[in-house]
């Protein structure tokens, strides 16, 4: 085969050279096309670090490669060293070293000869023992040009880093910033999401519990006794736990026993039924004062069959007892749910909101228990204030009936005898009708204990009642009575209402004093008899006098509550009366009208 021409040669080298330039661009290419397709599929700032100083060794044909990112808070910047498999992390101070070099000056550096380069620290060749011969690093910037690491590569294994291998570098390194822009991007984005997630699921839960509560209290305020409230409270404890049955027990603190209140999904009456307290599951949770959660009721050794069989829950697979709070840490009760829908044990949720619904139960029953003692020892306390009066009543009937008696002894006259016999009876049906009203007020079947009332003593002892105190605030009263004969109405309550109309005239009129005035007539028309309370105050604001007697309403007394005027309007309402008020700049006058029956 005959010699090459030098032409032959000429075209042979610069073929050979356009392959190895085309191979390198196919390389860079692949590299380039490789780390786009990972930025698509994965967002994960690790594995792409790691493909892309992968990507960089192979396409520079280094020996290894380095991946700063700059932490700015401290002003370093911390690496990613690939050596074969292994990978490892250094931290180094912005503006030291060549990468610290590139990230303090933002342009991308060739050095040939590293040791002979004073920018180049060989510390962390002296302690592994690794011989750094060229470097080649370039700036990480991300879309603003702000520089966010150094990328950088060491020892290129056929001969020195070229004005090429750097283009090639810097490519990398854009595809690099963007990588971990978009990684960064996304996981600030995941982690917000993350947090929005649970914040929306913490206002989830508070919604819940608010609307639980709101349910709770709307249900608790309709009931007017404690088996009122107990089944408002038992209805939403089973409804917001997905109960099929549910229990509360009431302790008596003075014969260790109590009442058990059941009720399940398909009752439309509450059972109540006595019990020991230290009885079964609910015993148990009040005795030890914890809550109880049995996943397994019907083989719970606390259990008690008897007593389970009685209220219904003998066949129950799950329970979950609250304690409710008495008073001086001891339990006044507990708050039980059976049996939820699905046969799912009770969760923690449940737990929570039983929790809930227990605390707002135990204050509403002390509340009513309390109101229920305070009812009964009012009445008990009217009937003896009122004795004293009933007896003086007795005086009228029983004079009249000892006059007839005695006319009867002197009479022959046997329709005379008839006649005043009659009248004997008439007094004896009196007699009867007072006694049938204290004890029908005595076991609370009467809200109103209504009796003859002297009117003129009954303001007597008004005016004893207020004048001292009013009279250190600077206040005169006058007690002026135009109606002195009887009435009938609640001695108790009527006193109440004076009260608490006097009190807020004297609060209306303050420190400057001045003068009250309780006015008594009677009505000329249907012999109403008429209570006014007049002050010299500076009279009701405009936009609070259309709904003065609704509840909470007040004009900015401190430590005023907007319910004296509310309970006013009650008592009057129950009387069948009324309560309304007329006002000026130069005061107030309240006017309570009580009808009068028939005489």
């Amino acid at each position: 085969m005959p010699p090459k021409s030098d032409s032959a040669r000429s075209l042979d080298t610069r073929l050979a050279e356009v392959e190895s330039a085309l191979a390198r661009e196919l390389r860079v290419s692949k590299a380039l096309r490789e780390v786009g397709v990972a930025v698509g599929s994965t967002l994960d700032l690790d594995e792409l670090l790691e493909l892309i100083l992968q990507k960089m060794t192979e396409a520079l044909e280094a020996d290894r490669a380095t991946l700063y990112l700059l932490d700015e808070a401290n002003n370093e910047l911390v690496s990613r060293i690939t050596q074969g498999p292994e990978v490892r992390s250094i931290r180094l101070r912005v503006g030291h070293g060549i990468a610290g070099y590139v990230a303090r000056t933002g342009k991308a550096l060739r050095v040939h000869d590293p040791y002979r380069d004073r920018r180049f620290g060989a510390e962390w060749d002296m302690v592994t023992g690794y011989r750094t011969r060229s470097i080649l690093a370039a700036p990480m910037k991300n879309h603003l040009g702000k520089t966010i690491g150094v990328v950088q590569v060491l020892n290129k294994k056929k001969g020195e880093f070229t004005e090429e291998d750097a283009d090639i570098l810097a490519a990398l390194a854009t595809q690099a910033a963007i990588s971990i822009d978009n990684s960064r991007l996304f996981m600030s984005v995941t982690q917000k999401n993350i947090q929005l997630l649970d914040i929306k699921e913490q206002l989830e839960h508070r919604v819940r519990d608010l609307k639980l509560l709101f349910d709770l209290e709307r249900a608790m305020g309709r009931g007017a006794s404690l088996e009122d409230l107990f089944m408002a409270v038992l209805g939403e404890a089973m409804r917001a736990c997905e109960a099929r049955m549910g229990a509360v027990a009431l302790r008596d603190p003075e014969d260790r026993s109590g009442s058990l209140y059941v009720i399940d999904d398909r009752a439309k009456q509450m059972k109540r039924l006595p019990y020991p307290e230290d009885a079964g599951l609910i015993g148990w949770s009040i005795r030890q004062n914890e809550v109880l959660v049995s996943t397994d009721a019907a083989r719970d050794a606390r259990r008690d069959d008897a007593l389970d069989a009685r209220i219904g829950a003998g066949r129950a697979k799950t329970a979950l007892v609250v304690p409710l709070d008495g008073e001086h840490n001891a339990p006044l009760g507990a708050i039980a749910i059976y049996n939820k829908r699905g046969g799912q044990p009770f969760s923690s949720e449940d737990r929570a909101l039983l929790a809930l619904v227990a605390a707002n139960a135990s204050t509403a029953i002390r509340l009513q228990l309390s109101r229920e003692a305070r009812e009964r020892e009012e009445r008990l306390t009217t009937i003896g204030r009122l004795l004293s009066s009933v007896i003086h009543d007795l005086k009228t009937p029983l004079t009249v009936i000892s006059g007839y008696v005695q006319l009867m002894q002197t009479s022959t006259n046997a329709a005379q005898r008839k006649k005043y016999g009659a009248l004997v009876l008439k007094q004896f049906d009196h007699i009867g009708a007072m006694q049938r009203e204290v004890l029908e007020f005595a076991r609370g079947e009467k809200s109103l204990l209504v009796r003859k009332v002297y009117v003129q003593k009954f303001f007597d002892d008004v005016r004893s009642q207020l004048e001292g105190d009013l009279a250190k605030r600077g206040i005169e009263l006058v007690v002026d009575i135009q109606e002195r004969g009887t009435a009938r109405f609640d001695e108790g309550k009527v006193l109440r209402v004076v009260h608490n109309l006097v009190r807020n005239a004297a609060e209306a009129m303050g420190h400057r004093g001045g003068k009250l005035v309780i006015k008594v007539t009677r009505d000329k028309v249907d012999r109403a008899l008429v209570i006014s309370v007049s002050d010299t105050g500076p009279g009701i604001p405009k936009d609070i006098e259309h709904r003065l007697f609704q509840s909470f309403v007040t004009s900015g007394k401190r430590g005023g509550t907007g319910l004296g005027l509310a309970i006013v309007k009650k008592i009057a309402e129950e009387h069948g009366g009324s309560i309304t008020v007329q006002s000026s700049s130069r005061g107030a006058t309240f006017k309570l009208r009580l009808p009068q029956p028939a005489s």
